[in-house]
């Protein structure tokens, strides 16, 4: 039978009301909508369950009897069907430079609405573990191509420089993104934002030492063997005592990214986007 929950909660809101419009608006649907439910339910069980008239609507014998045992089924299949979720987990996985703030505020608000717990993964990978199953959604940054994908982008981040403390280019007040060629340039090779290619080929920067890693990246920087392009964002996040970060100007910006299976999706996922989403949009400027 193609009978369906929302048939059914339909039928007893028309006979609770007795009237097709406060019905309606209780259910927040459309008169036809509920209208068209009902003729549904009647076509599939063959029988007419309410007698209309211009005046008012009154159950037939079998619309009573339909009644009698949904008020009382009804009512224990929906809370069967309305499981406790506190012992579900969605994973967050990340690289590196973990969003404060809104990303946290997202993470508590979706506890106290669903009861389940978001648990951040760092996996120094280019997905963060997405491919591999480590993680559920991902918060990534730079373009994703992988078509297994669905990526939802909360910002463009601005780019700046991490030079290292005691080199001459720490007293600079800016830099400019055509200067970086001039420069040599650490890279990380794996989760990084920032590659050779983005610049002309006629026209890239030295390769002073690649990483696999961000914190193999800084340490690098630190020691002085070259220089950085990082998003602006991590300037507030990976402090080194060593390290200077300096504005970068006229560099492409870098996507910022909410990342997800296209299928086998965790059924909490389209809830948890919602909220991060809502969380970023209200974030100070």
């Amino acid at each position: 039978m193609g009978i369906e929950l929302h048939h059914l909660r339909g039928f007893l809101a028309i006979a609770d009301e007795q009237h097709f419009t406060r019905a309606a608006a209780r259910l927040r649907l459309s008169q036809p909508s509920l209208s068209r439910n009902l003729r549904r339910l009647e076509e599939q069980l063959g029988v007419r369950l309410l007698e209309r008239t211009t005046r008012r609507v009154t159950l037939t014998p079998a619309g009573e009897r339909l009644y009698r045992q949904l008020a009382e089924l009804l009512p224990r299949l929906e809370e069967a069907l309305r499981p406790d979720r506190a012992g579900e987990i969605l994973r967050l996985g990340f690289t590196w430079g973990f969003p404060a703030h809104w990303a946290h505020e997202a993470m508590d608000r979706f506890h106290e609405v669903t009861r389940a717990r978001v648990i951040p993964i760092r996996r120094d990978e280019p997905l963060a573990g997405l491919d591999r199953g480590d993680a559920d959604l991902a918060i990534l940054r730079g373009s994703v191509t992988s078509p297994g994908i669905r990526t939802v982008t909360l910002q463009q981040e601005e780019r700046i420089v991490a030079v290292a403390a005691h080199s001459p280019l720490a007293r600079r007040e800016r830099i400019s993104w055509s200067e970086i060629p001039d420069l040599p340039l650490i890279i990380n090779t794996v989760s990084g934002t920032t590659r050779l290619e983005d610049w002309p080929a006629e026209r890239r920067p030295r390769l002073a030492a690649t990483c696999t890693n961000f914190d193999e990246w800084l340490e690098a920087v630190a020691a002085g063997h070259g220089i950085g392009v990082v998003p602006d964002s991590i300037a507030d996040r990976h402090i080194h005592p060593s390290v200077v970060f300096i504005p970068l100007e006229g560099a492409p910006t870098v996507p910022l990214q909410l990342a997800y299976p296209r299928q086998g999706t965790h059924p909490l996922t389209a809830e948890f986007v919602t909220l991060i989403q809502q969380a970023f949009a209200a974030r100070p400027d």
